[in-house]
């Protein structure tokens, strides 16, 4: 009798249907990010009466460090419990996030709902990463993660250019996140009723892969293997910190600082739009290029690229400057974000990759927490330009030491 593991197959063709709607999950779950990319800088300044840029990046940083403590228990609970429940408590925390934003009566309830929404994304894209990358299996990691990404990031920029516009039309509340309530809602029904559970796919990988760590391994080796002893997986960590912290930048400032130079609401939209339109829409190309061409070269050229790119918005002025600054930091980010991934499923086993990427996404993640405290530390101190530029050196920096100290991951075919 043919075993359940035996009868399944890897590859994106074979696993088409299921793949496609994980795309389509994941852009809701994007969706429902993107609802604050323009919206909540302005609600802080304009209805909160929020002053100081530390404090109102409070509701970044706690979406931050709770998402990056979620995805870490993402990989650990969808190893022990399956991928699909966590998928599903990922949707059930995120339901009540846009309905607290509508009602809140201080901040405070914003700040709580960043932290529920920080769970919702730890744990709903933490783990469509992981089963894309069960069901893709390893020639097509990099295809299988720029689809991924693409998706969420090109929600996000559609949200965010939609949010913009309600914003404009009738008001920061209710009507931009009524939409987000609505990409929760189709989210949490979608993964319900047709994701199927994808955990097999990763035994099935497991029983024939050839890596060079050992599957029998503790959370506690993983956590250090991924955080710094193993050279790649640890440089993909520092670059996705790094990469998060410039995000968390361009999230909690860029919209305050083309405010006060004058753009209206519909520009500023446009530009917040922008960015996470090109990040989107070049992971289609980058996350397929690194499977032929390697990890490597997309992941040093993404993040010196994205230094670039910052400080030409330090030195910019005028909505056409940064908008061609937007492009540069967009492609930058393309080149680097579903690459890092791949590079953490080329390195680590079937039975404890799911384990790294919670570790690397902890790592990632936790740079919107430390851009939140840097930016509106540097913001209050010397002013938002002086926080952009602090953050280009260290994309510029972090580009560099993944060039000293990253090996390939994935040679050329």
């Amino acid at each position: 009798m043919t075993s359940p593991v035996a009868a399944l197959r890897l590859g994106l063709r074979a696993n088409a249907a299921q793949f496609t709607l994980l795309v389509a999950v994941n852009a809701l779950v994007g969706g429902l990010l993107g609802s604050e990319r323009i919206v909540m800088p302005l609600l802080a300044e304009q209805e909160f009466h929020l002053t100081a840029y530390t404090a109102a990046l409070t509701y970044i940083l706690a979406f931050g460090a709770t998402k990056a403590v979620t995805n870490f228990f993402a990989g650990t609970l969808s190893d022990r419990y399956g991928r699909k429940p966590v998928l599903i408590a990922g949707w059930l925390a995120g339901v009540p996030v846009p309905l607290m934003i509508i009602w809140a009566p201080s901040w405070g309830w914003v700040v709580a709902a960043n932290v529920l929404l920080g769970i919702s994304q730890g744990l709903a894209w933490s783990t469509t990463v992981i089963m894309k990358i069960d069901l893709a299996g390893p020639t097509r990691r990099g295809l299988a993660m720029g689809l991924n990404e693409a998706a969420g990031y090109l929600a996000v920029a559609t949200t965010a250019l939609l949010t913009g516009w309600l914003a404009a039309g009738h008001g920061l509340r209710p009507a931009p996140f009524l939409l987000a309530l609505a990409y929760a809602a189709l989210g949490l029904g979608l993964s319900l009723v047709f994701v199927r559970e994808t955990h097999g796919h990763a035994h099935l990988e497991a029983a024939t892969h050839t890596g060079a760590h050992h599957s029998a391994l503790s959370t506690a080796r993983v956590v250090a293997l991924t955080s710094w002893r193993e050279p790649a997986l640890s440089s993909a960590s520092q670059a996705g910190l790094v990469n998060n912290l410039n995000d968390g930048l361009a999230w909690g400032l860029f919209p305050l600082l083309f405010a006060t130079s004058g753009l209206s609401l519909t520009q500023i939209g446009v530009l917040g739009a922008l960015y996470p339109a090109v990040w989107g829409l070049g992971q289609l190309v980058t996350g397929q290029a690194s499977d032929r061409y390697g990890r490597k070269p997309f992941i040093v050229a993404g993040m010196l690229a994205q230094a670039a790119a910052l400080a030409w918005i330090a030195l910019s002025d005028s909505f056409t400057a940064w908008a061609a600054a937007a492009v540069l930091l967009g492609a930058g980010t393309a080149a680097v974000y579903p690459t890092l991934l791949a590079a953490i499923g080329d390195v680590a086993h079937p039975a404890w990759r799911a384990r790294a990427v919670g570790v690397y996404r902890l790592w990632r993640d936790g740079g919107f927490a430390v851009g939140a405290l840097l930016a509106g530390a540097v913001a209050d101190l010397a002013g938002i330009r002086a926080a952009v530029w602090v953050v280009a050196a260290l994309t510029a920096a972090s580009g560099l030491l993944a060039w000293v100290r990253m090996y390939e991951t994935h040679p050329r075919t």
